[in-house]
Formats: C-alpha cells, structure tokens, sequence
C-alpha cells in the first residue's frame, strides 16, 4: 500500500487480497489485483495526487461487482460453444449451422 493510505485502503487491500486468494489466485496475482483495485478507488475519490482517465470514469470496482473478473457472465463475452451448449439445452433447431450472433439472437441475448 502507499504511503499515507488509510485504514479503511488497507482493509479493503486486505480483504480483496484474501478473497483472490480463496478463489485460487496465486499470492502475487492476488495482490497485484487488490493494488489496482484500492489504487482505482483511492483515485476516484481524490485521494491521490495523479489519476488516470480510465480510473476516474466509467464504473467503480464496488459498482461493477466483479462483472469484468467474472467468466461467463453476460452474452457479450461467451464463446460460441457456450452459446451452442445453451441452444442444445434448450432443443433449438438448426444450432449447428448458426453463426455466433445468430446463437446469440435465437437464444435471446
């Protein structure tokens, strides 16, 4: 942690660093993830002296919840076999010869 963070950046650093690690992340990944993420905060909240564009915009980690770090969440980022298993889950003809997006529009996503 930097120099001068506060308790509550040191909790949080703590506490990302140890979920990381429970869902199997090595101690140096989880780490690095915990840093970027309070360093992500510590930026939006005017806590740092320097901050880049992409750490001030968009949403927040504690917003976000996880959704870029989560595998398989949204449509967006499934593959086409994902896709294709879901089409064969649900008995839509045709799943064989579709392209991704026409996957995607059949199973509406």
């Amino acid at each position: 942690m930097p120099r001068g963070s506060s308790p509550k950046r040191e909790r949080q650093y703590e506490h990302i660093k140890e979920s990381g690690e429970k869902r199997g992340m090595s101690e140096g990944r989880a780490e690095e993830m915990a840093s970027r993420t309070v360093n992500k905060e510590r930026a939006r909240s005017g806590e740092s002296r320097t901050a880049s564009r992409s750490s001030t915009q968009g949403k927040s980690a504690s917003q976000r919840g996880g959704e870029k770090s989560r595998g398989g969440g949204g449509s967006s980022d499934r593959t086409k076999d994902e896709l294709y298993q879901e089409a064969k889950q649900r008995g839509i003809d045709g799943r064989s010869t579709m392209s991704k997006q026409e996957l995607k529009n059949a199973l509406g996503h």
